[in-house]
């Protein structure tokens, strides 16, 4: 199979995985803005549900890293013209990625009280989180099922069935929301931050069934296990576990700039949330670039097109510029009512205003890393890129947070942490790709 480097063919695969990338964190701003303006404890639900959304995220990227091994493998056999090879390896990845899922969740029940102590909730704080974990964590095999699905379909070159499911997963949980935070009356009592909750559960378990039914009619790959083991099983294991290594150092810096904002009290707690929200959603919007070099990129490596590759890696990163530059246009344009989205705590808003500036100016950048971090993962890069998330990390991310606690920045020192977190992971995935592809493309 060959790709068109184009504009269009590129679109056609990036804009609907921008659509279906942001389901996730929508889901989380969702809930941050609805539950940020419920008029019983809406502080503490908001700093809660902050809280439990940053380490559910840290759960799912963990272990959804299945996700990008399975659509690298299946793009690369689809692009050498071998695909049949490789139909019954997403069975086994799936079923073992969803025992893991379990196993980890049935774990965290019994500890769920400590693990939010140690993100230093206290309180009615700390009651919020474990009530809101304790639904919203029966989703996580759930969400990671859907993932791996959707990986399957990328790998295909297909990115607008997981366009539809996530669509309609983001549009039930938005009504869900509303009936069930706020309840609708004489039919629903209010159920505040106890109804997000379960619409999002509500709302996961939907993609899950839809996902299943596509992948079933849809395509000609089978969810039942076979043995033997797929000899690609190996490198696909090897592949999410330098994911696995990745995620906790990426989720290690998201977690303690938690930490730290919770630390710095609730109004600040508060701000971080709807801050790390609107990070996250934006790197998702920018991502779907990022998603077409992972579905282009494996398979012009299957086919050894160097020169179509590099082609591919310019205009992605051109088309993922213009977006960024788009966003900080509406972010600085709409600076003061996108606050006033997520919370009425007049205290809260003025914290998150004071940095907001630092989000918006870091688009471009993050741009960089998070679309050749997407075209690496298509590539199989999974070493290069989790030892470019421990360099960044615990070279870069760690030292200036806490240098930015010893000055008493507050939450300027966080949002600076993650500027340079950014700088240095978007840095060293362009010296690589020039440094390893430009042979390639003149010998090409």
């Amino acid at each position: 199979m060959k790709a068109k480097i184009n504009f269009r063919n590129i679109n056609n695969l990036a804009v609907p995985a921008t659509i279906a990338g942001i389901a996730e964190p929508l889901l989380s701003i969702t809930d941050t803005a609805i539950v940020g303006n419920i008029p019983v404890d809406g502080l503490e639900s908001l700093a809660a549900a902050g809280i439990v959304g940053s380490f559910l995220s840290m759960l799912i990227w963990i272990l959804g890293q299945t996700r990008s091994a399975i659509s690298a493998i299946i793009s690369q056999y689809l692009g050498a013209g071998k695909l049949e090879e490789v139909k019954t390896l997403p069975a086994q990845a799936i079923f073992l990625n969803i025992g893991l899922s379990i196993m980890i969740l049935v774990s965290t029940i019994f500890i769920v009280e400590e693990i939010f102590m140690l993100l230093n909730a206290s309180g009615k704080i700390l009651n919020y989180c474990i009530s809101y974990y304790s639904i919203r964590v029966w989703g996580f095999p759930l969400t990671l099922f859907v993932f791996a699905v959707m990986g399957i379909f990328r790998g295909l070159q297909n990115t607008y069935w997981p366009m539809l499911i996530a669509i309609t997963g983001a549009v039930l949980n938005v009504v869900f929301d509303f009936a069930l935070v706020y309840g609708i009356d004489g039919l629903i009592e209010p159920m505040y931050l106890d109804g997000a909750a379960w619409a999002s559960l509500i709302a996961q378990a939907i993609m899950a069934v839809m996902a299943f039914v596509l992948l079933v009619t849809k395509t000609d790959i089978s969810l039942k296990l076979k043995f033997p083991l797929h000899p690609e099983l190996g490198r696909l294991i090897i592949m999410s576990l330098n994911l696995f290594v990745r995620a906790l150092a990426l989720n290690t810096a998201l977690i303690m700039a938690v930490r730290e904002a919770t630390a710095l009290g609730d109004k600040y707690i508060g701000a971080h949330t709807i801050a790390i929200n609107l990070w996250l959603f934006s790197a998702f919007f920018i991502d779907g670039y990022g998603a077409a070099g992972n579905i282009m990129g494996g398979l012009l490596l299957g086919a050894k097109n160097y020169r179509g590759l590099w082609k591919l890696a310019k205009k992605i990163v051109l088309y993922g510029l213009c977006v960024s530059v788009l966003l900080m246009f509406f972010g600085f344009l709409f600076y003061y009512p996108i606050g006033r989205l997520f919370s009425n705590e007049t205290l809260v808003l003025n914290t998150f205003y004071s940095v907001f500036f630092i989000l918006i100016l870091g688009l471009p950048m993050n741009t960089v890393a998070f679309v050749l971090d997407g075209l690496f993962k298509g590539l199989g890069e999974m070493k290069y890129l989790r030892n470019t998330l421990l360099a960044a990390t615990f070279l870069g991310f760690l030292p200036v947070l806490f240098l930015g606690k010893y000055l008493d920045w507050g939450l300027y020192g966080i949002w600076i942490a993650f500027t340079m977190w950014m700088v240095i992971r978007g840095g060293a995935l362009v010296w690589k790709f020039r440094r390893k592809f430009r042979p390639l493309l003149q010998n090409n």
